[in-house]
């Protein structure tokens, strides 16, 4: 399934544009109520930059909700970043996010714990990064440096920045189906 044409993507429907939204981040209500009206309210010449315009609404969610050391983020933002499935997941909805998580199966346990300890040390957020082609060890070594390093403020925009970064490898791959 192909991408349709950036040029005609602000005339599409709502249920087409939360499509191309579940397609290039990840199927959410939330991410769905705070990006549509981005798709809606420009023409993009490109994906990339159509991703670019939703990362800076991200971002602009994550700054409004930001108070003091970022431990009480917006609902929103945080069911944003939850739909991406944790690292490891026997169970992830998304075709794009278990293709993309495939070199990571077979350190579920480990991969759980991590999890779990990221989870603890951020309430409310899951870890989520571009595994881009990186194996297991470089992918746990970097969710432990994230865990040590302890900044709420700086996952949120960690994540954010990866979720982004994931969807323009999307587009990419899906531009290329065409």
């Amino acid at each position: 399934m192909g991408l349709p044409p950036i040029g005609d993507l602000h005339l599409c429907n709502d249920v087409s544009q939360a499509q191309l939204l579940d397609l290039l981040f990840e199927p959410s209500p939330a991410i769905h109520e705070t990006l549509i009206h981005v798709i809606r309210t420009a023409e993009y010449l490109s994906y990339p930059e159509l991703i670019d315009a939703c990362h800076i609404q991200l971002l602009s969610l994550a700054a409004a909700g930001a108070t003091g050391a970022m431990t009480h983020p917006d609902a929103t933002l945080l069911a944003i970043l939850g739909s991406h499935p944790r690292l490891g997941a026997k169970k992830v909805d998304s075709a794009q996010s278990a293709a993309e998580q495939a070199n990571l199966q077979g350190e579920g346990q480990e991969l759980g714990v991590l999890n779990a300890e990221y989870e603890a040390k951020f309430p409310g957020l899951r870890y989520v990064v571009f595994v881009n082609g990186r194996g297991r060890p470089e992918i746990m070594q970097d969710m432990r440096d994230r865990i040590a390093r302890g900044d709420y403020s700086k996952e949120i925009d960690a994540a954010l920045q990866a979720m982004c970064d994931i969807a323009k490898d999307r587009a990419a791959k899906l531009d290329a189906e065409e």
